[in-house]
């Protein structure tokens, strides 16, 4: 079959300057041939964020609706900025997504929180390319969750689009450096930095497990989608179903 006649459809809400959650979240979903991604953006881009300490919610809801024209099964806002200004914010974006089109609606964030609660984990070692002055947010954010940077890898960039260059090579290089202090768990936190891809071979290096911010969206995706299968070992614990 070169493809499903009756798919079940996940709608996205991506940054307009990512090119990363797209990318990941159609190479998971390739072998899941019953399970349709569909793609709506949201304007961030560049160094500036007109929304620095909340969502743009006319444009989330516009977004929304756009995607809710399709029917798709969930609606899932793929991005990680509720880490840095409260994971309070995703809860509402969630409420309100599913109010105003009906359809099941998560985050990479509320995902995130669930499976730390669900492993019991507290020690975060942070894997990011942000500078220190955004680092700092994500830590008092995670604080409010009860969560610690325990360790932590940034590389300094600040226009959003350039976080997708990183090289796969230097995310494990920095995976493996905030590996040595023991966390209970390695995460990368940016939908615009392609870890998923290398998920799998520091999490067989290491023994620690290694979630991508983008891979928590594509999850959450297909939980509030109801879709049981995930894309595999491939991608590391998180897409084994562990």
């Amino acid at each position: 079959m070169l493809m499903h006649e009756s798919p079940v459809a996940i709608a996205t809400i991506t940054p307009s300057g990512n090119t990363v959650v797209e990318r990941t979240t159609i190479a998971m979903l390739r072998d899941l041939p019953g399970v349709a991604p569909l793609f709506s953006r949201l304007p961030v881009h560049g160094t500036t964020d007109l929304f620095p300490d909340s969502y743009d919610e006319a444009g989330m809801g516009d977004a929304a609706r756009l995607l809710s024209h399709a029917k798709p099964a969930a609606i899932i806002w793929n991005g990680s900025k509720g880490g840095a200004i409260g994971l309070h914010h995703d809860e509402a974006l969630a409420i309100s997504l599913r109010l105003g089109t009906g359809i099941p609606a998560d985050t990479s964030g509320l995902m995130l929180r669930r499976m730390m609660q669900k492993h019991g984990f507290r020690r975060i070692g942070l894997v990011t390319p942000y500078t220190a002055a955004y680092q700092a947010r994500l830590h008092a954010g995670f604080a409010a969750e009860g969560w610690e940077v325990a360790g932590e890898s940034m590389l300094g960039m600040t226009d959003n689009l350039s976080y997708a260059s990183v090289p796969f090579a230097r995310i494990a290089e920095q995976a493996r450096e905030v590996a040595a202090g023991k966390p209970d768990l390695l995460l990368a936190w940016c939908t615009n930095y392609a870890a998923a891809p290398v998920a799998a071979q520091i999490e067989a290096e290491t023994g620690i497990p290694f979630w991508d911010a983008t891979a928590l969206g594509v999850l959450a995706g297909l939980e509030a989608a109801g879709v049981a299968e995930r894309p595999g070992a491939a991608w590391g614990s998180l897409m084994a179903g562990i």
